[in-house]
C-alpha cells in the first residue's frame, strides 16, 4: 500500500480574508520588544502597515521598525538587521512583506547572539546554530506568494560585493512560529508580481515520481487548472474569484478543469465573455 506517511510542520498557518486578526492572539507568546522588518514601503501604501502596527500597538509592544529589505535581500542588509536587533535588544521578530523579508528575517534570528563570523559558518559552510544558543522567534505575514518561506527554514542571503549569493535552510528552530496568508493581501502587489508568485507554484510539480503513473496524471490536472485560474486572476483579479481559486482543486484531483471553472468561478467573473479567450 503506497501513500502512508506522518507529516509535522512547527509552523501555525492562519489562512483566509480575517486571518490578520489572529495575530492579536499570537502577541501574548512573545516579548515586549518586536523586530518589524518591511521592504520598500508598498505595505504602507497598500494600508496593511498600518493594520498590523495598531495591533501591535494595542498589544502593548514595543516597535523596532527595520524598513527597505529588498528582493535577495543582501549581506549589507544582513549586518544591518542584525546590528538593530542587537542594539534595541529585540525579544522577537515580525516579517511583514514576500518571501525575501521572511528569508531575510530568518538570517537575522539565527545570527544575533552568534559569536563569529554568521555569514561564513551558516551561508559558506551550512552550519546550524549550536544548540544551546539563543534564537530569536519569528512570525510572518505574507503580502505575496512565493516559495513557502513563510513554512519553512530555508533563507538566502546575497553577498553583492562578491556576486555571492547563497541559500541555507535552517533547522527548525529557525521556521517561523506562525504565518499569516490573506489571499487579498496578494492583490496589493503590482501584477508582475503576482505572475510571478503563480509561475512559484510550479515548484509543487517538479519532483514527481515517473514511476507511479496516477501521480502524472494527477500532475498534469494541477497543472491544467492553475494554468487556467492564472488567467482569470490576472484578466479579473475580482477577490471572490481569487479566494474561490484558493480553496478549489489545486491541492485535489481535478478531472476537468473547465467545469470546475464554469461552475466554481463563472458566478464572480465580471466579464462573462472573458470565459472564452481562456
Amino acid at each position: 500500500m503506497q501513500g502512508n506517511f506522518t507529516y509535522y510542520n512547527p509552523t501555525k498557518l492562519y489562512f483566509g480574508e480575517e486571518s490578520l486578526n489572529k495575530l492579536k492572539g499570537e502577541l501574548a507568546n512573545f516579548g515586549q520588544t518586536v523586530l518589524l522588518n518591511y521592504g520598500s514601503g508598498s505595505v504602507k501604501r497598500n494600508g496593511i502597515y498600518d493594520q498590523v502596527v495598531a495591533i501591535l500597538r494595542d498589544g502593548g509592544k514595543t516597535i523596532v521598525e527595520n524598513p527597505g529589505v529588498m528582493s535577495n535581500p543582501t549581506l549589507e542588509k544582513l549586518n544591518e538587521g542584525i546590528r538593530i536587533a542587537r542594539e534595541h535588544k529585540v525579544d522577537w521578530i515580525l516579517s511583514l512583506g514576500g518571501g525575501s523579508v521572511c528569508d531575510y528575517s530568518k538570517g537575522v534570528a539565527a545570527s544575533v547572539f552568534f559569536e563569529g563570523d554568521y555569514w561564513q559558518n551558516f551561508w559558506v559552510e551550512g552550519n546550524q546554530p549550536p544548540k544551546d544558543q539563543r534564537i530569536l522567534p519569528i512570525g510572518c505575514i505574507l503580502t505575496m506568494a512565493g516559495t513557502g518561506s513563510e513554512m519553512n527554514g530555508g533563507s538566502v542571503i546575497t553577498d553583492a560585493e562578491h556576486s555571492n549569493k547563497l541559500g541555507h535552510v535552517f533547522d527548525s528552530r529557525l521556521m517561523p512560529k506562525f504565518a499569516i496568508l490573506n489571499p487579498r493581501f496578494t492583490m496589493t502587489v503590482p501584477v508582475e508580481q503576482m505572475k510571478a508568485g503563480i509561475y512559484e507554484s510550479t515548484y509543487c510539480y517538479q519532483n514527481k515520481p515517473d514511476h507511479w503513473s496516477d501521480a502524472q496524471t494527477l500532475h498534469r490536472q494541477k497543472m491544467g487548472a492553475a494554468s487556467l485560474y492564472a488567467k482569470i486572476l490576472l484578466q479579473d483579479p475580482d477577490f471572490a474569484a481569487q479566494a474561490t481559486a484558493y480553496r478549489l482543486d489545486l491541492l485535489r484531483r481535478v478531472t476537468n478543469p473547465r467545469s470546475a471553472v464554469d461552475k466554481h468561478l463563472k458566478p464572480y467573473l465580471r466579464n462573462q465573455q472573458m470565459l472564452t479567450s481562456l
